[in-house]
């Protein structure tokens, strides 16, 4: 597949829709660049927050074409060319580099600033622009902390195999019970019953224990796969315990014969496998901790009205 362009890639494109002199707001902006200069497949590339790239990467091309003049907005949300823009398009017909940009900037104004933009840059830039960086700023604030998230997910499962068996299975009913399956009023126990099969924690969704979800969890070795006989081993005790319903978590990953057999039986089995279990983790705050909140803040449109 090819790669998405870069938020620069969109300028010419941007200030040749305009060039009619028209006001376009942002999104018809988008939907026809999207249309015209992307693939499907790049047109359907999100980012980690789920948010389309391409729609963040127009955004950020919109803006930085807003901050040297080339764009205007005579209401909110809506987008004309300038007089600017259109000796930018005329000059610059192909393509628009960063270092081109630069050239349009308004006096005191350091969106350009980078160490390589020469030997005194700002010392407090608006935005930082790497020259071989392909991302734009909230890409960039994604893309690390999803980085982040893959080395905690990885420290994550590494703990929990090497925990005692007990350790894991707390950990299991904890995330259970923060993603809301115990209710209001209802509760998570560790059990150890004997020859049913590896029942390894009950849940109850209500005060009563009429709605139970039975739980089953094992440390495998981070490589390892459970195969389809612990499956039926673990149906086994969902049947012996009159249970349609059941959740088997490992730190490991599932053979494709135990995925294949979870879906094509009458019990309610839910397989969750150690990379699953770690974004889990994460997102519902389970042995995890916030270390920094980070704020985006973007102009209030409403204010300037």
């Amino acid at each position: 597949m090819v790669a998405m362009p870069a938020w620069d890639h969109f300028m010419v494109p941007m200030l040749d829709l305009l060039s009619d002199g028209q006001a376009r707001p942002l999104r018809e902006i988008r939907d026809r660049l999207m249309e015209s200069t992307l693939t499907d497949d790049q047109g359907a590339e999100r980012l980690p927050s789920g948010q389309p790239k391409a729609d963040n990467r127009i955004g950020w091309a919109a803006s930085y074409l807003s901050r040297v003049g080339a764009v205007e907005r005579p209401t909110r949300g809506q987008y004309t060319i300038s007089d600017v823009g259109q000796r930018m398009l005329h000059e610059h017909p192909t393509g628009i580099s960063e270092r081109e940009l630069r050239a349009y900037a308004q006096p005191g104004d350091t969106w350009w600033a980078s160490t390589s933009a020469g030997p005194t840059p700002s010392p407090s830039p608006i935005l930082v622009i790497e020259e071989s960086e392909p991302l734009d700023p909230i890409e960039q604030i994604e893309t690390g902390i999803a980085r982040v998230h893959e080395t905690v997910a990885a420290d994550l499962l590494r703990r929990l195999h090497g925990n005692q068996p007990a350790f894991f299975e707390q950990a299991v009913l904890d995330l259970l019970m923060a993603m809301g399956y115990g209710g209001t009023e209802g509760r998570a126990t560790r059990t150890q019953l004997v020859g049913d099969g590896g029942i390894d924690g009950i849940v109850d969704q209500d005060a009563l224990g009429l709605s139970r979800i039975y739980v089953q969890a094992k440390r495998y070795a981070l490589d390892s796969a459970v195969g389809r006989p612990e499956i039926q081993g673990f149906v086994g005790a969902l049947h012996g315990n009159q249970a349609n319903q059941g959740v088997f978590i490992t730190t490991g990953r599932f053979s494709s014969g135990a995925r294949s057999y979870a879906e094509t039986i009458p019990t309610r089995v839910v397989l969750i496998g150690g990379a699953r279990l770690a974004t889990l983790m994460i997102r519902y705050g389970v042995g995890v901790q916030v270390r920094r909140t980070v704020q985006i803040v973007e102009v209030d449109e409403d204010f300037f009205e």
